[in-house]
């Protein structure tokens, strides 16, 4: 229990103390015009109030992710507690902070786009194809899964129908996609982002009300399958502690930030509450069950979903039910329609097709649709296994990128390339030893995945040092 206490007091602590050290590294300017004015076209780039856009930046990034990730994370033993702490404040957050100001630095531009100035021409093509093809995926599964649930609620005739949902579901995804953003995002994802949040602290409050002992942090790693630490747990708990997603998504709300000096609340803050909500499950998951061996037999009977039902209803009763049951659908469907569009506002960037005329959204947004509804007649559950993996090194690149926007800017770099280092090494280490990737034996694969982290590190501080003009701001 003092564990789980001093992990949440950690987290807000982060945010004060090492959000601040990050964000004066940064260097906020509060005086400089952001493109939610200087590019305001009344479609992507609107001035939003900063509670809407902290709220609707929460649901973005998060959805089901930092539940359903903790739940899944919660199988290694309270050892996850640290990687979501940790992880959230020197890696996480600090990457949805620079993936956030350095598109509201450039003009409001995707991460592909970001990471091409950066890291040079390949890595911008890398990097459109990387995030296309990563949101492609994160909506097409965000569609059928919801569309899956509602036709096994136990309704009759075309409603008992997964197609139809699906069909509903995509038209939606449709409209959202290429409406101005105010005009359905901005009024019904702070609704959703407060549930999400009510549910966290609902069951954090009914574990203390109830009586539950929530263990203290143990390194003894209790995985049911014998996953080691490193580097499978890093994986498995991706939108809790650092998620290449939340910089597809961030630009989104770069667009529409009326103020510098909201980066750290919005971007940061954000991140922050995540970690909370992911902390807040994963204690729940090995509270509730009585332990790992409890949460694994439900999750061999459900999944992550049942899991959820199960704290929900068990801990918060018929209204706590009725709250899962809306955030199982709901958080998917509103993850799946921002991953539309920011694929569409990615295609855009790299096009240079501005997106205040109709006819602009409609040429991009439609093949876009018609890929992501195809996708619903491919068994792609082996592709799918590598979505864990590319997210993760989506972010590595992400804060790479960002380390070197600050050697650029002569600035400390340490905040991003010392996470950068540490994302490479698990994201190679786990390539190289996970089913879909090479499976060699973690004997081999540890060693050569740190080798290669620290080598590019080498690389990066010896180029670092003999190459560090500025970049052009509106690059």
């Amino acid at each position: 229990m003092i564990s789980f206490l001093l992990c949440i007091a950690a987290l807000i602590g982060g945010y004060f103390v090492y959000g601040k050290i990050v964000e004066k590294i940064f260097g906020i300017e509060p005086e400089r015009e952001t493109p939610a004015f200087t590019m305001q076209d009344g479609v992507d780039f609107v001035p939003l109030k900063p509670w809407r856009i902290f709220l609707i930046q929460v649901l973005n990034i998060a959805g089901l992710g930092p539940i359903y990730g903790a739940v899944m994370g919660a199988l290694f033993g309270t050892a996850s507690f640290l990687w979501i702490v940790l992880g959230c404040i020197f890696a996480g957050a600090t990457h949805d902070f620079f993936s956030g100001m350095l598109s509201v630095r450039h003009n409001g531009k995707s991460i592909s786009e970001i990471s091409g100035i950066y890291l040079g021409n390949v890595m911008r093509q890398v990097m459109r194809v990387f995030s296309v093809v990563l949101l492609l995926l994160v909506g097409t599964v965000f569609m059928a899964g919801p569309a899956g649930l509602l036709a096994s609620l136990g309704l009759t005739g075309i409603f008992a129908n997964k197609w139809f949902w699906l069909g509903l579901i995509l038209v939606y995804y449709f409209v959202a996609t290429i409406l101005p953003i105010d005009k359905i995002i901005a009024k019904l994802y702070p609704v959703f982002g407060i549930v999400l949040l009510i549910m966290a602290v609902g069951v954090a409050v009914m574990l203390f009300a109830g009586g539950y002992d929530i263990p203290e942090i143990s390194l003894t790693n209790l995985h049911p399958k014998g996953l080691s630490f490193f580097p499978f747990l890093f994986i498995t708990i991706a939108c809790g502690a650092i998620s290449g997603f939340h910089a597809t998504q961030s630009p989104i709300m770069a667009r529409c930030l009326p103020n510098e000096r909201l980066g750290r609340p919005i971007f940061y803050g954000a991140m922050i509450a995540e970690g909370i909500i992911a902390l807040i499950w994963a204690a729940a998951s090995v509270t509730f069950f009585g332990g790992v061996e409890g949460l694994a037999g439900t999750i061999a009977q459900g999944g992550a979903g049942l899991v959820v039902k199960e704290i929900s209803v068990g801990l918060l009763g018929t209204v706590g039910g009725l709250l899962a049951l809306l955030g199982v659908i709901a958080c998917p469907i509103s993850s799946g329609d921002t991953a539309f569009r920011s694929a569409r506002l990615t295609i855009a960037d790299s096009m240079n097709l501005k997106q205040d005329s109709i006819v602009n959204r409609l040429m991009i947004a439609v093949p876009l649709f018609l890929v992501g509804f195809s996708l619903n007649f491919i068994d792609f559950s082996i592709i799918w296994r590598y979505f864990a993996w590319s997210n993760q090194t989506l972010a590595t690149i992400v804060l790479w990128t960002s380390a070197v926007y600050l050697i650029k800017k002569e600035k400390n770099h340490w905040i991003a390339s010392v996470p950068a280092t540490f994302m490479t090494a698990v994201v190679t280490t786990y390539i190289m030893q996970a089913p879909e990737g090479f499976k060699l034996p973690a004997a081999v694969a540890t060693p050569v995945g740190i080798v290669i982290a620290v080598v590019l590190f080498a690389i990066f501080l010896v180029k670092s040092s003999k190459n560090n003009s500025p970049a052009l701001e509106t690059a």
